[in-house]
């Protein structure tokens, strides 16, 4: 199936947050025919229809049952609701294709859907969206985790590779799983970059100051991940098997900030296997670091 087949379809977006303008604006840019966009408010409407194009719509089954592939982009905890509204009221046909954008989310969110003879799947974007311009900016070039039958695989790789993305599939059991790691990779990182921020303030730094002060070091660091990969991209203490410098963190912690040292420790611990890995930190030594953090 190319892009030409897929062209055939007509979409609605049933959903105008971040993700599912940006998502309708580069399907219009691939030449998707975007006939219908929904949302629960006519000042999200008025904003994201001049992204996606299409008719707008406040009501989520008239805008559904103008297409032939209906994509739900609502807040996850609304998307089996809105897809059981829309199956009960008949927007769903037998043959359509339905599917979702939620990282943690299941087909049997879209049950209903299915029960009514669509094709079912979810492609859910490992990216992380501040607004409109950046989810437009970034979703082309990121993985694409796809959950889906065999009857509609082709299709949910074809609009990935449309949307600039990269398929990557993932059985529905696992779901949870990948986007734990998802949450991980984007969401705990901000946590651990406000802990060091948070430290940094309580020595007199405002907020922007520690930001641009551990801003270089945290883009090296990634960097070095990039090049070298986690294990290697690894310095520091615990690399080192500085058992004396952990001690002293510890201790300030303790006195100062005793909030972040379960966090510390916890990080501390789970650090000291890549240092065993990197082949930098001996057994012996990690073992004592362990103790020390626990």
């Amino acid at each position: 199936m190319n892009t030409q087949e897929i062209r055939g379809d007509t979409v609605a977006i049933l959903g105008l947050g971040k993700v599912g303008t940006a998502v309708g604006f580069l399907l219009r840019q691939a030449g998707y025919r975007i006939v219908a966009a929904a949302g629960r408010s006519k000042a999200s409407l008025s904003q994201g229809i001049v992204y996606t194009g299409g008719r707008p719509y406040l009501n989520f089954s008239e805008a559904a049952l103008t297409a032939s592939c209906i994509i739900i982009t609502t807040p996850d905890d609304a998307i089996a609701q809105v897809c059981e509204r829309i199956s009960k009221e008949g927007s769903v046909r037998p043959g359509a294709k339905v599917i979702h954008m939620s990282g943690a989310g299941g087909l049997d969110l879209l049950g209903s859907a299915r029960d009514a003879g669509a094709e079912i799947a979810c492609i859910h974007p490992l990216q992380s969206f501040a607004d409109v311009e950046s989810a437009v900016r970034n979703l082309p070039g990121s993985t694409f985790g796809i959950t889906s039958g065999d009857e509609i695989r082709n299709w949910s790789v074809q609009v990935v590779r449309d949307l600039g993305g990269i398929p990557f599939f993932v059985s529905d059991a696992d779901k949870p799983l990948y986007h734990a790691a998802a949450c991980i990779a984007s969401n705990y990182l901000a946590t651990l970059i406000h802990m060091a921020e948070e430290i940094y303030q309580s020595l007199g730094l405002n907020r922007e100051d520690s930001i641009r002060a551990i801003w270089p070091l945290v883009m090296g660091t990634i960097g070095n991940i990039e090049s070298k990969g986690t294990v290697q991209a690894l310095t520091g203490p615990v690399a080192r098997g500085d058992a004396g410098t952990i001690r002293k963190h510890a201790a300030a912690l303790r006195q100062k900030l005793p909030h972040l040292l379960q966090a510390y420790s916890a990080l501390g611990i789970l650090t000291c296997e890549l240092g065993l890995q990197k082949k930098t930190l001996s057994p012996e030594t990690a073992r004592l670091i362990k103790e020390l953090l626990k």
